[in-house]
């Protein structure tokens, strides 16, 4: 485990000495990794978003599921991932688990609505519990 973080942190192109690990693997597992961090900030931005939209709903007393929406969003993202070259089953099934957990957070929401302890809506959202 402690070489696998060595390796990650490496970017020079050299193999690191006494590894085994080539050099090209190192680097790939490097990009990687820069992928991954990227994708997590994206997604942290992306659930802030959707906790305004379950303020949203929540305060004009709208469902926290969107069915019509979701379909269309199955749509645009496996036409996106054709174009991208990314199984479109992948991205729908990806979807699918944003989309689960998305909504419910709205039902949580809704229910502090409901309780009469929400807050106001926030201006960027909210990550987390």
């Amino acid at each position: 485990m402690a070489e696998e973080t060595q390796i990650s942190a490496h970017t020079s192109g050299e193999a690191l000495i006494g590894t085994g690990i080539p050099a090209e693997l190192a680097d790939a597992r490097g990009t990687i990794d820069n992928i991954d961090a990227a994708l997590v900030h994206i997604l942290a931005e992306r659930f802030r978003c959707t906790q305004r939209v379950g303020h949203i709903k929540a305060l004009h007393d709208l469902p926290p599921a969107d069915p019509a929406r979701e379909a269309r969003q199955v749509a645009r993202l496996r036409s996106l991932a054709e174009e991208s070259g990314l199984d479109p089953d992948f991205a729908e099934k990806f979807l699918a688990f944003m989309v689960k957990e998305v909504i419910r957070h709205h039902e949580d929401i809704k229910a502090e609505y409901d309780e009469g302890s929400a807050h106001s809506i926030p201006k960027h959202g909210i990550v987390g519990r």
